[in-house]
């Protein structure tokens, strides 16, 4: 169970973990040059090979249907742990689904859940997961017989986040990583909604959640083809009826662009875009394109930083459709419809930011911006990380309208600083940074405000 399975990850890290080569840039260059869209391909057509991958489809069939799907996937998991030498460690996470407006019945779903383990005892309980869902669907979501090969949705959001699995596990980081194959997306993201509610019933850390969902297609329905670019949605404030405290003060304060998502985004943007020069990580300021929805949604309800990879041109005619041609188009979800280098390039994107986010410290805790009193500068402070390799801190900056940091200063290893500039004019972030040089991602600093002072007393006379 997938709860086992996060129980198991607060243990500490083992004396030999912490003995661990220590992976270094160029190891995860090395580790990028190596995703294989050869292998991807091979996944890919692999998982349309079995006909559909309904949630409701056949799990006794070897050839046909989701079981038979979701056990080749656990042994392509398992290879990938032998490689490891047992480091990363394959669970199934079965569980009863209970009816809803698609799924007439209580139903058996299971998710694929493999994790590494981090090595460092202060960052092992801190979670980082890569998604993809392994279900697919025809045109009628009800539909349990029909073709549904799912090339595109999600057989490429699985096979990358396989190849990620393999890739990663062949190297050391200081925190956890967890990369699941997730059933019954496309029944109302039922798979990855178990998940999130058991982690944070579990008060599990989850720092970070990437979905990979529909990342194959570079062809838009024009014909143009664009291999350097992916969608990654991030959602700001969100819609609730009644916002918690910490929202509203984003609101008072400006920062309704720093929710921990958009932190999240801007980290990914950054640190992939400089380590797979080729591809643009196009930020989208939502939680999903309109009429959609993905399974970073469940983990965003759950209170976890979640966000969304997506292709930039998406043709509706591949998606939830019979396979068929029709007045000369071709409709279903189809390997040949699949750009597999292109997937390559968006699991390079999300190898790079998930190494970057597991090897940095975690961010700075109770961020906090003073104001106290008036004044032109600025003092922030800090509470102090516990990662033994921490080197100090650096504060970022930007102009209230722009979406990326511009400016930073590192200022050691203090928790508290007075920059000389006004806190009236920029958004400030505050960010961790090892000995190595990683850095984590920017906490946003919420207002420090003077306590109240104390109601006066009086004494009472002694009669």
């Amino acid at each position: 169970m997938f709860g086992s399975c996060l129980v198991s990850l607060t243990a500490p890290a083992s004396p030999a973990a912490r003995a661990a080569p220590a992976t270094t840039a160029a190891d995860v260059k090395a580790m990028l040059r190596g995703i294989s869209a050869s292998r991807i391909e091979a996944t890919v057509r692999k998982l349309a090979g079995f006909g559909t991958r309904h949630t409701l489809s056949d799990t006794t069939s070897t050839e046909r249907g989701i079981g038979a799907a979701r056990r080749w996937i656990k042994t392509q998991f398992d290879a990938c742990a032998q490689q490891s030498g047992g480091r990363l460690q394959v669970e199934l996470d079965s569980f009863i689904a209970p009816p809803n407006r698609r799924i007439a019945q209580p139903t058996e779903l299971v998710n694929i859940v493999a994790t590494l383990p981090g090595d460092q005892a202060a960052s092992v309980d801190r979670i980082y997961i890569a998604s993809g869902h392994y279900d697919s669907m025809p045109s009628n979501v009800l539909d349990p017989t029909s073709d549904a090969p799912g090339a595109d949705d999600d057989a490429s959001g699985t096979a990358a986040v396989l190849e990620l699995a393999c890739a990663m596990s062949r190297l050391h980081f200081d925190a956890t990583l967890v990369f699941m194959a997730v059933a019954g997306e496309e029944q109302g993201l039922v798979g990855s909604t178990h998940v999130a509610d058991e982690a944070r019933k579990a008060g599990k850390q989850i720092a970070g959640m990437f979905t990979d969902d529909i990342i194959g297609n570079s062809r838009s329905e024009d014909g143009r083809v664009d291999r350097s670019r992916v969608r990654l949605f991030a959602e700001g404030v969100p819609e609730l009826k009644e916002l918690p405290e910490e929202l509203r003060v984003l609101v008072r304060t400006g920062g309704e662009n720093d929710t921990p998502a958009r932190e999240l985004a801007r980290f990914i943007k950054e640190h992939a875009e400089r380590a797979v020069p080729d591809m643009k990580v196009d930020l989208i300021w939502r939680r999903d394109r309109y009429l959609r929805g993905g399974d970073h949604a469940p983990f965003l309800n759950a209170g976890y930083a979640a966000v969304r990879f997506t292709e930039p041109a998406e043709n509706y005619h591949h998606q939830h459709q019979n396979v068929r041609v029709e007045d000369g188009v071709q409709y279903g979800d189809l390997a040949d419809l699949v750009d597999f280098a292109y997937v390559a390039q968006v699991a390079r994107v999300n190898g790079a930011a998930l190494a970057a986010l597991a090897l940095a410290p975690a961010a700075p805790r109770a961020a906090q911006i003073e104001t106290t009193k008036l004044e032109n500068g600025t003092t922030l402070r800090w509470d102090a990380n516990p990662e033994p390799d921490l080197a100090g801190y650096r504060v970022v900056w930007r102009d209230t309208t722009a979406a990326l940091w511009q400016n930073h200063k590192d200022v050691g290893p203090v928790t508290r600083v007075t920059l000389p500039i006004s806190k009236d004019n920029v958004i400030f972030g505050i960010q961790a940074i090892d000995k190595d040089g990683n850095a984590s991602v920017a906490s946003f600093p919420t207002p420090l405000v003077a306590p109240a002072a104390p109601a006066p007393t009086t004494a009472t006379p002694r009669p």
